[in-house]
């Protein structure tokens, strides 16, 4: 089991340079978690992407579904409050973000992204899209 961001999600179903390893990450281990929030965060990364020319209306509505029909079962409850504690005490990551973090805190699970910011505020939690890979 593992708790993947809104990028990971993104990678994996938008065609792009890390498409293939989000694949290979779904494969190795298909226990994919997240929270509740992912859906509103992967609406509007699918809306950016039309707005700039990736996709018609019609491609980022499948888009859509077909992230919803695979992650859609996969949400699980989030600490609201360990998520504030978390946004407060590490200035540099939104209470968005601490959601990612509580949540793979509480499944004692690593949580996977390629944030920077999680990455370097939470070494002990976040790993690497390609990290992980090579574990």
């Amino acid at each position: 089991m593992i708790v993947v961001d809104v990028n990971v999600v993104a990678y994996y179903f938008i065609e792009g340079d890390k498409t293939s390893l989000a694949r290979r990450l779904m494969q190795r281990d298909a226990d994919w978690r997240l929270p509740a929030l992912w859906r509103h965060e992967y609406l509007n990364v699918l809306a950016s992407y039309a707005r700039r020319g990736g996709a018609a209306l019609a491609e980022a509505r499948l888009l859509w579904r077909r992230a919803l029909g695979l992650l859609g079962r996969r949400e699980e409850p989030t600490d609201s409050e360990q998520a504030l504690a978390l946004a407060i005490n590490n200035h540099a990551v939104s209470a968005y973000d601490a959601q990612y973090v509580a949540l793979a805190r509480r499944l004692g699970c690593p949580l996977v992204t390629d944030d920077q910011r999680l990455l370097r505020t939470f070494p002990e939690t976040a790993r690497n899209l390609r990290a992980i890979l090579s574990e």
